[in-house]
């Protein structure tokens, strides 16, 4: 027997007929082919050259500049979107150096401005921030103090009820004594209308008969505008009947 004979003999049937015969084999085989090296292609280019950028990060060294700062201080005389603020009084409670009482000309003339509306967002922000320490009537008697927290000073004593609106904007916005400012946590319309509700928490606690009395009249006018506005505005039934 010749090696030849020996060797294919000795090599199962099933192995022998692993040959690539047929044109379709042959285009798999190209196929395969063509996408094995096109992934190794696309491996190749799997650089770090999109993360390793030269970009400026935020409070990092930068050998750009002389003093080798990558944050950078404003162009002269730019202002960013939304920070105007040309309104100082809106920002600040304060004209010019006294500290106001009365609600910005911001607040004041917008279209749907309503004062009402305003309190009641004021006793919702104050609910959520004030409280804790000032309590829900404001006598600084919150329940974070009761726990041990430097008590603040209650809105009904007299100091605090003659001090001016633009005191409690001030206050909530730059922080006074123990208080931290809330300038980054409250929006400046929030913080007026917290300042409006304190003080009618105030009011509230020092009303007078004649305010009592007067604010009754108001209250009971307005509730028969409204009812008679509604009943104007139905309309009237068949049978004549409203």
């Amino acid at each position: 027997m010749t090696p030849n004979v020996f060797l294919r003999g000795s090599i199962p049937r099933k192995l022998r007929r692993c040959r690539i015969n047929s044109p379709a084999q042959t285009r798999s085989a190209l196929l395969l082919l063509t996408v094995a090296l096109s992934c190794a292609a696309a491996l190749t280019g799997c650089r770090q050259d999109m993360h390793d950028q030269p970009k400026f990060i935020p409070l990092r060294i930068n050998d750009f500049y002389p003093d080798q700062r990558a944050s950078r201080e404003p162009i002269p005389g730019t202002v960013a979107r939304g920070q105007l603020k040309d309104d100082t009084y809106f920002y600040s409670g304060k004209h010019g150096v006294i500290l106001g009482n009365d609600l910005p000309t911001t607040i004041t003339a917008e279209k749907d401005f309503d004062l009402h509306s305003l309190l009641l967002r004021g006793k919702d922000r104050f609910t959520i921030y004030c409280t804790p320490c000032h309590s829900t009537i404001g006598d600084g008697r919150g329940m974070i103090v009761q726990r041990g927290y430097k008590q603040p000073p209650s809105f009904h004593t007299d100091r605090l009820r003659n001090a001016p609106l633009g005191h409690f904007f001030d206050v909530a916005s730059n922080g006074f004594g123990a208080m931290p400012d809330y300038s980054s946590q409250v929006k400046p319309r929030d913080r007026w209308a917290i300042a409006a509700y304190i003080r009618a928490l105030q009011l509230s606690r020092h009303a007078s008969d004649s305010d009592l009395e007067a604010g009754g009249m108001k209250a009971a006018a307005e509730s028969k505008e409204k009812s008679e506005t509604m009943q104007s505005s139905q309309p009237a039934r068949e049978g004549g009947k409203q």
